[in-house]
């Protein structure tokens, strides 16, 4: 169940993710060039890390990690949030 959950939540993650990429908000102007290497795909390759973890971690007998990833998506999902509807 925990490895079905992280799942579904690196899907909402990615589509956020993807959503702040292709916002052009002016915040995307002020981070670091080595992470705007192929438009942001650098990016992205870390959100897949991290989901990767996640789900190795649960499949391997941690299934409270899912709580710490479902956190990790509620701060992205804030922070995506305030960067698509310029509240920042």
């Amino acid at each position: 169940m925990a490895l079905l959950a992280i799942f579904l939540l690196g899907i909402g993650n990615f589509t956020l993710h993807k959503a702040v990429l292709e916002s052009k908000h002016p915040l995307l102007g002020e981070i670091p060039g080595f992470s705007r290497v192929l438009g942001g795909r650098l990016t992205l390759a870390t959100e897949f890390i991290i989901l990767l973890a996640a789900m190795l971690l649960a499949g391997n007998g941690w299934p409270g990690i899912a709580w710490a990833y479902a956190g990790y998506s509620g701060l992205n999902g804030l922070a995506a949030w305030l960067i698509l509807n310029r509240r920042v």
